[in-house]
């Protein structure tokens, strides 16, 4: 019998979570203003189990000085990121938001959640070097 090669996720069971919360919520209350859909993922995340925090501050720093302070979505704990839209479509500069929000923090994965016309998510990396 052959073994499974595929490889293991970073936090993958964290994200399989987050994305049942994600269609759970759009299910029952797509179509209503990001702040509400925020809000109703997290009390969703915490019903599957997981830590989550709200519109946590994330300071960018540069030579010992805090230029500005980004504010994150979610942080679902270990150290998931999530960033909640309500656009036509996920674009590039959604992903880059959510980028820079993994670049200020020692995090590594962010899931980008779309309620817009349709349901949509995207896996952002952004692998540390070592």
């Amino acid at each position: 019998m052959k073994r499974s090669t595929q490889p293991t996720l970073l936090y993958e069971e964290t994200t399989k979570l987050a994305i049942g919360a994600f269609f759970d919520v759009n299910n029952e209350l797509g179509g209503f203003p990001e702040f509400v859909l925020r809000r109703g993922l997290a009390v969703a995340l915490a019903d599957a189990g997981l830590t989550v925090r709200e519109e946590v501050p994330l300071p960018v720093w540069f030579r010992g000085r805090r230029l500005t302070t980004f504010k994150a979505d979610l942080i679902v704990d270990p150290g998931v990121i999530i960033e909640v839209k309500t656009a036509p479509e996920l674009l590039a500069v959604h992903k880059a938001q959510l980028m820079h929000y993994l670049k200020a923090t020692r995090l590594e994965i962010g899931l980008l959640f779309n309620f817009g016309r349709k349901p949509e998510f995207a896996r952002v990396i952004h692998q540390r070097s070592a």
